[in-house]
């Protein structure tokens, strides 16, 4: 009896111990990520999540500058280039079904292009910036498949080849995976879901900032996409765990087709919308996003099964993009480290 009494006091003392610990983690993560925010006055929302567990939530600033409504955690960005891979994902579901082959050239989709690249570029290349289209009436720049220049008319043209092998529209596409994926506040910019949806700003010449109505000037395949932090969360937690894509479908994605000298993080591999250093792909993977108003990171860490989303509506100092991302940047680092 006293043995067994022993054992429990042992056992409760570990588990108290443990959660302590914890705490103790959560606490340092709170002010290591609070002490980056502080420094550069951050309008936005961050979100640090490890497995299901949230430890870091929160919504700064304001989503009207103008009339200072205080931003929300569930308010609705802008996502910028993170669209990308959503619609890699749609892509790759219509491969698996075997509406499309990766190897199709464009040809099978455009019969009013009047160019030569129309039977040599591939969905593939589209989907890894290797194609080398310019504009619909140019030749292309570089043989494609030989290099690599990051394309916004690539994913514009995968949306018009889903469109053209599903029979629906790249709206009613992805208004159906947001909902199979239960992601209730990401949509298609012409739906009637944006009620949420913050206003972007951007920093001017004097230093003020400044409403953007360009925010919506990119493709919506390429860039145009609106979600929330928490959505966000939940696309990489099922992008992740295999319930998306197959596991063979989402090692397509995390394989390294090409290389980018990468305006914030140097040099750069890109699979299929995603991008990681080189041999990172396992360790830490996802993708950055800017439109006009809008900077945004969602990075998964596979070893911890962590993530983290930072989602701003206040772009400053734009003629450096490394500074636009700077709060971006150190979020990331501090995700890599959670263990």
């Amino acid at each position: 009896m006293l043995r067994l009494l022993i054992a429990s006091l042992f056992l409760i003392s570990l588990f108290s111990c443990s959660q302590q610990l914890e705490g103790n983690v959560q606490m340092r993560l709170e002010m290591d990520i609070d002490s980056v925010l502080n420094v550069d006055d951050f309008n936005g929302v961050v979100l640090v999540m490890q497995n299901n567990d949230t430890l870091f939530l929160k919504a700064r600033g304001f989503n009207d500058l103008e009339k200072e409504i205080e931003l929300s955690e569930n308010d609705q960005f802008v996502i910028g280039s993170i669209s990308k891979q959503i619609t890699a994902v749609l892509i790759l579901q219509a491969f698996e079904k075997g509406q499309l082959s990766l190897d199709d050239t464009l040809n099978a989709y455009f019969d009013t292009i009047q160019q030569s690249w129309i039977d040599e570029v591939t969905v593939h290349h589209l989907l890894t910036h290797t194609h080398g289209i310019t504009a619909l009436d140019a030749p292309t720049e570089f043989e494609p498949g030989s290099q690599f220049h990051y394309s916004q008319l690539g994913f514009e043209l995968l949306a018009q080849i889903l469109e053209k092998s599903t029979g629906q529209t790249f709206e009613a596409l992805s208004a159906d995976l947001f909902d199979r994926c239960e992601m209730d506040n990401s949509c298609h910019p012409k739906s009637n879901k944006t009620n949420s949806l913050v206003k972007g700003y951007e920093e001017n010449e004097a230093g003020t900032m400044v409403f953007s109505d360009a925010s919506f000037e990119n493709y919506v395949a390429a860039g145009g996409f609106v979600s929330t932090a928490k959505d966000l969360a939940r696309w990489n937690t099922l992008l992740h765990s295999g319930r998306l894509v197959t596991d063979e479908t989402f090692a397509l994605m995390k394989t390294p087709f090409a290389t980018r000298n990468h305006p914030v993080f140097d040099e750069v591999k890109y699979g299929y919308g995603l991008l990681f250093k080189a041999g990172e792909e396992d360790y830490q993977i996802g993708a950055l996003g800017y439109t006009p108003g809008f900077a945004s990171a969602s990075y998964y860490y596979p070893k911890s099964k962590s993530q983290i989303v930072v989602l701003s509506n206040a772009v400053k100092q734009l003629e450096d993009f490394k500074s636009v991302f700077k709060v971006h940047r150190a979020i990331i680092n501090i995700g890599a480290n959670l263990h």
